[in-house]
């Protein structure tokens, strides 16, 4: 964490937010397991101390959404000391009740689609956007996560899907209850410069726009080199829409930035 601490400071933060992938009741080679939680959080206050004046550092956490026990609004994560959540969605289940992810490469995708949803690519999106709403429903989170992230892996497997009227039916619906909900939403940068695409797509920012939704723009790298990786980019295009701020979380609270 110290390497991506560093990579922000010579970027020019002045607050970073460190969110690893929360525990999940299995394992898994991508999330925190739950025994070093403890272990997790005193890195961070440690590292808060030893670049106090340098940086602002936040304790952050991206939860997953995966049924009704295992969620953001959940008892345990409501509890940990962390200064911000996230609410993703990349696990889904099967219509046999199996566990599949959908944050996958192109390939895997077409492959969970064929053999777990049997080709039926709107069951698929209905059960992500349902998790999606579920989770926004639940809450416990303070801004969702690379909103409509399963669109470049549809729009891959099947071109102009996403421009579709059943499809656009299915976001409008989740940004609509995101906006009654009153929760920032992310502007995720991850794959700009490897696919020039942001997460949500900047085709479904006019539906931020459209309900005047707070956005946080972030990196999600998991390099640390990568820290600003997208982000001028993305504020350059958001004024450009019209945005006027940002969501950023400094001096312990969320603040209106404007975009410069």
């Amino acid at each position: 964490m110290e390497d991506f601490v560093r990579a922000a400071i010579d970027a020019g933060f002045v607050a970073y937010g460190i969110s690893s992938h929360a525990p999940l009741p299995f394992p898994t080679r991508w999330t925190l397991a739950e025994e070093k939680i403890p272990e997790y959080l005193a890195e961070i206050e440690r590292l808060k101390r030893e670049y106090a004046g340098k940086i602002e550092l936040y304790a952050g956490m991206e939860i997953d959404y995966l049924n009704e026990e295992q969620n953001p609004a959940s008892g345990y994560f409501r509890n940990l000391p962390l200064d911000f959540r996230i609410g993703s969605v990349h696990l889904v289940y099967t219509p046999e009740g199996e566990i599949v992810d959908t944050d996958t490469n192109a390939e895997n995708f077409r492959q969970l689609l064929d053999v777990y949803f049997h080709g039926d690519l709107k069951l698929l999106v209905g059960t992500y956007f349902a998790a999606s709403m579920r989770m926004v429903e639940r809450g416990g989170f303070d801004f969702i996560g690379h909103t409509n992230k399963i669109g470049y892996n549809v729009s891959q497997c099947k071109p102009g899907a996403t421009e579709t009227a059943w499809y656009q039916s299915k976001l409008e619906d989740l940004f609509a209850l995101i906006a009654e909900k009153g929760i920032m939403v992310e502007i995720n940068t991850k794959a700009f410069c490897q696919k020039g695409c942001f997460f949500p797509d900047i085709k479904d920012w006019t539906y931020i726009k459209q309900w005047n939704l707070p956005v946080v723009v972030n990196s999600d790298t998991h390099i640390p080199e990568y820290v600003n990786t997208g982000r001028p980019e993305a504020l350059k295009l958001l004024r450009e829409m019209g945005f006027r701020t940002v969501r950023q979380l400094m001096q312990g609270r969320w603040q209106e930035v404007e975009i410069v």
